[in-house]
């Protein structure tokens, strides 16, 4: 789930996050724009916990190779963001989730 909150933003992190868990969403993400903040939960445990960026970008743990340049986007370089999304999508692991799903 992906949403991008302005004046919702706290009923997204709290009325929304708690429906989305309670219904199994297994990620969530969202981008407050007032605050240019990107924010991206998995779901474990029946919890969400915030997956924390590895040297700026985000990685899905659900669907491998689906990689965010945190940075870029907040910055409007969608160029930028594209590329990284390429180098996830040509990652190990996502070219063993797209075997397992073959």
């Amino acid at each position: 789930m992906v949403e991008v909150a302005a004046s919702s933003a706290s009923v997204d992190l709290n009325a929304k996050l708690n429906a989305y868990r309670r219904n199994g969403v297994k990620e969530y993400l969202v981008w407050q724009i007032y605050e240019n903040q990107i924010r991206w939960f998995q779901l474990q445990d029946s919890e969400y916990v915030e997956l924390e960026p590895e040297d700026g970008v985000i990685k899905s743990r659900v669907f491998p190779g689906l990689w965010l340049a945190i940075a870029s986007l907040q910055q409007g370089d969608i160029a930028a963001v594209l590329a990284n999304l390429q180098i996830g999508l040509s990652s190990p692991e996502h070219q063993e989730f797209r075997n397992r799903l073959s």
